[in-house]
């Protein structure tokens, strides 16, 4: 029988209340657009709300419209109170870094991302060499495709990157890409595949990588071989496995379980070079394996008190350099956050780090750097564990777009030749517009007295440096 308008209206009504906006095809959400716009009126008058509907389709037509593209990029003007052409302690690593005074990128990015449907996406992302301070070493480290697969598994196939550490809100960095931390950035070329099972969450990684020059679980340094050190890295090849359970006792308790294993490639020496007795940083051996292990918590008191520890443990195939003296290096840690919230006038970030100096991979005095971070210039062993304490303390102006932020951090290297080193920065940011934001920072280190190995020199005393940073999103 022919309805009226009211009628109409009225089907429409419990058609927006019966149908799952997450589940429903374009299709059949676009039809439904074009009911509720023909009825607007009267939907109106029974006092029907559409506006999750019009984002819900708004949503799916971004999605499946096309390609999205979107970038951010970071320009830092750094003026310095020294110029060490023998130590680079706060900068690029690249061109000009030992310059007194640097202009340069300290990242861009750019990220391509095309739906092809509504649980399937590609995603690229391609961005230069962090730290080197130019344009001229662009790659793409990021190459997948993601989809839901039966029983409501996420597999994701492609080049890829693990961040369980960032998951786990186990490390922060207050101007920066926080950069460093143990599980942070795990990359492999395979398969990832993700599952809930209630209120156990799991991840399982299956990759390979086959050149790890660059990398931080790096084999060797690059410095034995005549001019290429790809010519032997490159065959430092091997499969990664890797593992991770969370339980989620409640919203306020959750507890972790993690492994990797990687299992090395046998390693072609005939092109190495022996230097001081020695192939590399490390010593060689063949296939030299690594097991990582570890665990983690976190209980929230309250939605803006949060305290949260990590352990974690290697176990070194006989070849790594240190392992004749401990071949289970440890790491851990604790920490307590704090919301703004809370405290009113700042957030808190309170850590503490435990690191043996024989531990494969970066170290804790490099996992929080607000906008520096003190150099390297010579590698840590022995038997010594490196403390690590950090404060980071962090502050939104109200509603304004002011912010600021403090950061105190110390390093006891425990090393022969390493002095304590302490860092202490300062800065302001300015939200210009939500795309584009001003950081001002003031940031001095103080090394103490280092008796550089090898040179024999020494480098007394710190130094400041002032950063202006601009930071674009689009």
């Amino acid at each position: 029988q022919p309805a009226t308008r009211y009628e109409m209206a009225s089907i429409v009504a419990r058609a927006l209340v019966t149908v799952d906006a997450e589940k429903a095809s374009k299709q059949d959400m676009e039809l439904l657009k074009k009911l509720v716009m023909e009825f607007k009126d009267e939907l109106d008058a029974l006092g029907v709300k559409v506006d999750s509907l019009d984002k819900r389709v708004a949503v799916l037509e971004d999605r499946l419209g096309g390609w999205k593209v979107n970038g951010q990029f970071w320009f830092d003007a750094r003026f310095a109170s020294n110029d060490d052409s023998d130590h680079n302690s706060y900068g690029f690593t690249g061109n000009g870094a030992n310059d007194e005074n640097q202009f340069g990128f300290a990242y861009a990015r750019m990220m391509v991302t095309k739906y092809i449907d509504d649980n399937t996406f590609f995603f690229f992302r391609a961005r230069f060499n962090d730290g080197s301070g130019d344009l001229d070493n662009w790659f793409m480290d990021r190459f997948y495709v993601r989809t839901k697969l039966p029983w409501d598994i996420t597999f994701t196939v492609g080049r890829q990157y693990s961040d369980w550490e960032g998951d786990a809100e186990l490390y922060r960095a207050l101007v920066g890409d926080n950069e460093g931390g143990v599980w942070k950035d795990q990359k492999y070329d395979g398969f990832n595949f993700q599952k809930s099972f209630g209120m156990l969450d799991a991840e399982l990684l299956i990759g390979r990588n086959d050149n790890m020059i660059s990398d931080k679980y790096s084999y060797y340094d690059g410095t034995f071989t005549n001019g290429d050190p790809d010519s032997v890295a490159n065959d430092n090849a091997f499969m990664e496995y890797g593992l991770r359970l969370q339980a989620n006792f409640s919203e306020n308790f959750y507890l972790g379980l993690m492994g990797l294993y990687f299992d090395a490639d046998e390693v072609d020496l005939s092109d190495a070079v022996e230097q001081n007795g020695q192939l590399g940083k490390y010593i060689v051996g063949d296939a030299l394996d690594l097991q990582q292990y570890g665990a983690y918590l976190s209980y929230s008191f309250t939605p803006s008190v949060a305290l949260r520890g990590y352990y974690y443990f290697q176990d070194l195939d006989d070849g790594w350099i240190g392992a004749a003296t401990e071949d289970s290096p440890q790491t851990w840690s604790v920490l307590l956050d704090l919301k703004q919230d809370l405290l009113k006038f700042t957030s808190l970030w309170v850590q503490y780090i435990e690191q043996d100096n024989t531990w494969v991979g970066p170290r804790a005095s490099t996992q929080y750097p607000a906008i520096f971070t003190p150099g390297e210039a010579y590698p840590i062993t022995g038997d010594g564990t490196n403390k690590t304490f950090m404060v980071n303390a962090y502050q939104q102006w109200g509603e304004s777009k002011w912010s600021s932020f403090i950061q105190y951090m110390t390093t006891d290297w425990d090393q022969s030749g390493w002095d304590d080193t302490d860092q202490y920065t300062i800065g302001i940011g300015y939200q210009y517009t939500p795309q584009i934001k001003f950081w001002l920072a003031y940031n001095y280190i103080d090394y103490g007295d280092k008796a550089f190995q090898n040179s024999g020199q020494k480098y007394d005393g710190g130094e400041s440096v002032i950063l202006f940073r601009t930071a674009i999103d689009f």
